[in-house]
């Protein structure tokens, strides 16, 4: 890949990057050199303006947009943001106002940022978003300087910076501030038992009661189920609790409602009671059944009052009750047809009408499922996905292998920074509007989004289109604004606003493209169509609009086109075509529907939906490190306290070398695999006396005295555990080469032809037909 000199069309000239795909004129040679594609290093977001928030709060597709329709039509994607109103480990300021509250537009309601003007001596402010004027509150009044700036500004946190947090009044409360509320419902039939998925979940709760964010605030209950429903009361002061069976599963019903979420901290002993009981209690059970859909019911009626988190443990297939679920995994009758989508989708109505009951009672629902060999996600996950919450799936638990993975991820869901009853609203100013969302949450009143329990490890994106009226200036502003209870019980608001410029050029939005944050906004689109259309349509949808806007580009660049065999892209846009097989290639979108297990598919849309960009980004191309040829610096920590990582290795089978050790880390599971050639001196300093392990072991590399490659290969491994996305556990893996294990291997190879199913294309044949489909005479229907 090289740099090209820039193509003129008007006015426009473009820096752009170009690629060759043969030789240089009809009788060269028409081989391909996989060694100058482009490939992904860390994801870099394209920088936000000066005083707008940071672009991991808000992450537009296109940094500019676009006049008109016809210039949107010209452009070919879709202008959208990725929308993260939390991040892990963040030092947000906090603007104080007096007692006239917080300062607003009266006409549009946009919190007051740093892009309002001042006007009148400061005695009121253009809003930046509809252009209104507004008085200026009394108590808020500052005189003006020489170039019209408050002469307070200095003091000002929400003038000076993009985000910033309110501490809401009064008005901004329908109810007194909730207390953080933890509802476990547990399944306790013999497979939650004989697996030791019921023991470990047990174990975490117990360990993690004591760092519960929210202190004596912290309310609890429980819930376990089987053929009939078990409710435990625990009244404050009790010795033990009391079990109170309900068999009726068609008219479920609360008994002692009163003292089944109690307060954690007056109630401690008979908690750590129950918890110690129910392993003991359910230790010999031979109970197979499961009535998860009246659990979820019951668990409703407990704490609609409340509202909090419901976690729901499900271990076997829900059999009675409301919401029982047959084996549909097998079930490819309509493979190919357009009913294909339905095995992704929930097989009864129950799933999606209590989900919009709990989210109308500020409840979030978490599920945790190990079903083997079928889960039906499809259904499960219905609940989480319209109250904002979480998936997390064992398929045929094992303590060895996922007991680790559990018990992190349970903790951290437990002990992480959580918005309790949010609501979440994204403005633009005047000629634009946000036309769609993707993600999980319900929508309320058109734009308003619902998170009973948003946390930072989540992200949602909205696609921005025209208004009926056009901008009439030449910028334009997005502002997010997510209003929440926090663990101490005070109300906030969480306020991130952005300023983007409005072009008349399309040479310009090229220019602004953010690749990354496109390919990981166009991967959700094709994600959310393949719950209602077949695969084969989801994956087209990505590369067809590739191809269009790649052609346009083209027309642009009229003299750079006549260069043969050279496809032509705008540099920001260089590792699109990359992401867009990698999308067609992923377990979300890949191949039949017979090619991947339907749950595998469904947890793998679900997550993607929920992720941020370089998560996504992540998965669709993981990173592998040849770790048995890292440079000596590899694996240490530089003067930055950064741990240094390996260099990158493309992702083909090629580079995979049999004398080799490769990490393989798409950011939720990692791979280690190991080459039948590999030195043993290498094996024994990595795995010591002990040798590889099997597959079916979560494994951690030992720490083998006297070793200094013992020492900076555990230091790889922890840093890439560290940037797991979304706060999973990463499992390590180790492969050795030959074994039927490998066959996890094949599909992160995504520049070959054997990963994706039958058909799929490497990513030189992939560059090549686009090449082709964008050479093709005619652009955009103007």
């Amino acid at each position: 890949m090289g740099a090209a000199p820039g193509g003129a069309a008007g006015n426009f000239v473009e820096d752009f990057a170009s690629l060759q795909l043969g030789g240089g004129g009809p009788g060269g040679d028409q081989g391909v050199d996989p060694a100058t594609f482009p490939r992904p290093g860390d994801d870099i977001p394209n920088p936000n303006s000066d005083l707008s928030c940071d672009p991991r709060y808000l992450r537009l597709t296109c940094g500019a947009l676009p006049v008109n329709q016809s210039v949107k039509q010209r452009y070919g994607m879709p202008i959208g943001c990725v929308v993260r109103p939390l991040i892990p480990g963040e030092n947000v300021p906090t603007a104080h106002f007096g007692s006239s509250g917080i300062v607003r537009c009266r006409r549009c309601r946009t919190y007051i940022n740093p892009f309002v003007q001042f006007i009148d001596g400061g005695r009121r402010f253009r809003c930046n978003v509809c252009q209104l004027p507004n008085e200026v509150p009394v108590d808020y009044f500052c005189t003006l300087d020489a170039n019209g700036a408050r002469r307070d500004v200095l003091e000002r946190p929400e003038l000076r910076h993009g985000t910033v947090e309110f501490q809401a009044s009064q008005e901004y409360m329908v109810r007194p501030p909730m207390p953080p509320t933890y509802f476990f419902a547990m399944d306790v039939s013999a497979q939650a038992v004989s697996s030791g998925f019921l023991r470990t979940t047990i174990d975490t709760i117990k360990e993690a009661l004591d760092a519960l964010p929210g202190g004596e605030r912290v309310r609890v209950g429980f819930l376990t189920y089987d053929s009939t429903l078990h409710f435990y009361s625990l009244k404050s002061g009790a010795d033990a609790p009391q079990m109170m069976v309900v068999a009726e599963l068609d008219d479920v019903f609360c008994p002692a409602p009163e003292d089944l979420v109690v307060n954690l901290s007056e109630c401690r002993e008979c908690v750590d009671a129950l918890l110690e009981l129910i392993p003991r209690a359910f230790a010999e059970t031979t109970q197979v059944e499961s009535c998860m859909g009246p659990a979820v019911q019951a668990a409703y009626m407990a704490m609609n009052h409340v509202g909090g988190k419901l976690l729901m443990f499900q271990c076997t297939l829900p059999s009675l009750g409301v919401g029982r679920l047959l084996n549909r995994g097998d079930d490819h009758r309509n493979a190919g047809t357009d009913k294909e989508h339905l095995t992704r989708v929930p097989a009864d109505p129950f799933f999606k009408k209590i989900a919009a009951e709990c989210s109308r009672q500020q409840i979030c629902v978490d599920v945790f499922a190990s079903a083997s060999p079928y889960a039906d996600l499809a259904s499960l996950s219905t609940l989480p996905r319209y109250t904002g919450g979480s998936v997390y799936h064992y398929p045929a638990f094992r303590v060895e292998r996922d007991g680790l993975k559990l018990s992190k991820e349970l903790r951290h869901n437990l002990t992480r920074f959580t918005a309790w009853e949010a609501v979440c609203r994204v403005r633009c100013s005047k000629g634009f509007r946000v036309s769609s969302f993707n993600g999980h949450f319900f929508i309320r009143s058109m734009d308003l989004l619902a998170l009973p329990a948003a946390n930072a490890d989540q992200a949602y994106a909205v696609q921005i289109a025209h208004d009926e009226v056009l901008p009439t200036t030449n910028t334009s502003f997005l502002q997010c604004a997510l209003l929440y209870t926090n663990a101490e019980g005070e109300r906030r608001i969480r306020v991130h606003t952005l300023m983007v410029p409005v072009v008349s050029d399309v040479a310009q939005m090229y220019r602004a493209t953010d690749g990354g944050a496109m390919s990981a906004f166009l991967t959700r689109l094709a994600c959310e169509r393949a719950l209602s259309a077949r695969l084969q349509d989801a994956r087209e949808t990505v590369a067809m609009k590739l191809s269009a806007a790649l052609k346009e580009f083209r027309l642009l660049n009229t003299s750079a086109a006549r260069a043969f065999n050279r496809l032509i892209y705008p540099e920001k846009m260089k590792l699109m075509p990359l992401f867009a097989l990698c999308a067609g290639k992923s377990a979300a979108l890949r191949g039949a529907s017979r090619d991947v297990p339907v749950d595998e598919r469904v947890r793998t849309i679900f997550e993607t939906l929920g992720s941020p960009t370089e998560a996504i980004l992540r998965r669709l191309y993981p990173a592998m490190y040849a770790l048995h040829s890292m440079p000596p610096e590899a694996g240490t920590v530089d003067d930055k306290e950064r741990v240094v990582m390996p260099p990158r290795t493309a992702l083909a089978g090629e580079r995979v070398d049999a004398r080799g050790c490769y990490l393989v880390d798409d950011g939720y599971r990692c791979l280690l695999w190991l080459g039948k050639m590999l030195d043993p001196a290498f094996v024994g300093e990595v795995f010591g006396a002990g040798g590889p392990p099997g597959p079916d072991v979560d494994f951690e590399p030992p720490a083998v005295a006297g070793s200094e490659l013992s020492e900076r290969v555990r230091t790889v491994v922890a840093e890439v555990r560290r940037r797991a996305a979304n706060g999973c556990h990463s499992t390590l893996t180790v492969i050795q080469q030959g074994h039927p294990a490998e066959a996890l291997l094949f599909p992160h190879l995504v520049e070959d032809r054997g990963a994706g199913g039958a058909g799929a294309m490497s990513y030189a044949d992939f560059l090549i037909q686009l090449h082709r489909q964008v050479a093709q005479t005619g652009g955009h229907q103007r």
